[in-house]
């Protein structure tokens, strides 16, 4: 693929540039990258090198996002380039998203916009889910995919761990249908030291998601000895009914020890059921369990009437009490796409 202009710089002296695409706004001299890797500067112009060049593909229930309110028991197709602005020390996909920080090669196969939305049409999907790595750093491809997604009648969704700039939410906005944001913790050391970004842009980015009308859904990787603690549990949930809205789901799942974070145990179950129980207190009306086998814990209760509407089972769908997303018993409207 040729190389494709960035979108959202600007021109500084001495021929460096600024990328105003996510809220880290590097200053990037000639011949450098910024931080996520696939933006560089040549010669006082920001390139992105990773447009049509696709390092996944592979299709997935849409619970697997985890996005339980968006079209439930429907196909996704998951795409992704390689790099990524932040640097979780728990990264789960270290080896595509670090890979042009640790390796300063960019890897990927060709595939047009044009290529994603017919494979996703093949495939009897739904939407397009930009996930894996972080798809703020490919947003041309990204934006472009989504415009013809949406022109084939698809959903577009972004999996995110939110900290797009204000200006690019607003240019993707009225082609991105939904998406799930990481919420790490809520601890502002804390969460620069393990992901290297600050925790009040990534609030203000879900702020910004709900106010342009966007469907989010939250997911908190609770991590022992980092995020587990009742504070931030709490304080997570209290932010996410304040000020997003207590429809708003929010997804508590369990950590593994992976990549440069090796030295925590694996979550217990009592943790993501203490956090449920606290998101619940706080006033949310959807709190799921996540990576564990608990039994309801994937489940959507109807808060009319109580009756669970949606069962799930290892992030699918089993079986559905929606009719055009009201309960079929006392026809409460689920909020979410359905």
């Amino acid at each position: 693929m040729e190389l494709h202009q960035a979108r959202f710089w600007e021109s500084l002296p001495d021929g460096k540039v600024r990328c105003n695409l996510c809220r880290f706004h590097c200053v990037v001299a000639v011949g450098q990258r910024g931080r996520c890797g696939v933006r560089e500067n040549r010669e006082g112009v920001l390139f992105s090198l990773v447009y049509g060049l696709s390092i996944a593909e592979h299709v997935d229930p849409i619970e697997k996002k985890p996005l339980y309110h968006v079209l439930p028991g429907s196909r996704s197709l998951s795409v992704a380039t390689v790099g990524c602005n932040f640097h979780c020390l728990h990264c789960q996909n270290a080896d595509i998203s670090q890979w042009p920080r640790e390796h300063r090669q960019i890897s990927g196969r060709p595939a047009t916009p044009e290529t994603l939305v017919a494979q996703a049409l093949e495939n009897r999907c739904a939407s397009i889910s930009y996930t894996y790595t972080e798809p703020t750093i490919f947003f041309e491809y990204a934006y472009d995919t989504a415009v013809k997604a949406r022109g084939a009648g698809l959903k577009n969704v972004f999996v995110t761990n939110g900290y797009t700039s204000r200006a690019a939410l607003e240019a993707i906005a009225p082609w991105l249908d939904a998406a799930n944001v990481d919420l790490k913790g809520f601890d502002e050391q804390a969460h620069r030291r393990v992901t290297g970004a600050s925790l009040a842009g990534v609030l203000d980015c879900l702020r910004d998601y709900r106010r342009l009308g966007i469907w989010i859904e939250v997911t908190t990787l609770v991590i022992p000895g980092h995020n587990d603690d009742e504070a931030q549990l709490r304080g997570i949930a209290e932010f996410i009914a304040g000020e997003l809205g207590e429809d708003v789901p929010w997804h508590v799942s369990a950590f593994f020890p992976t990549y440069k974070m090796l030295d925590r145990p694996p979550t217990p179950v009592s943790a993501l059921v203490k956090a449920r129980k606290i998101g619940i207190e706080s006033g949310l009306r959807y709190v799921y369990l996540g990576n564990v086998v608990e039994r309801g814990g994937e489940d959507t209760l109807c808060p009319g009437c109580g009756e669970i509407v949606l069962q799930r089972g290892g992030l699918r769908l089993i079986a559905s009490r929606l009719e055009k997303g009201r309960c079929v018993t006392c026809q409460y409207p689920l909020p979410g796409l359905f």
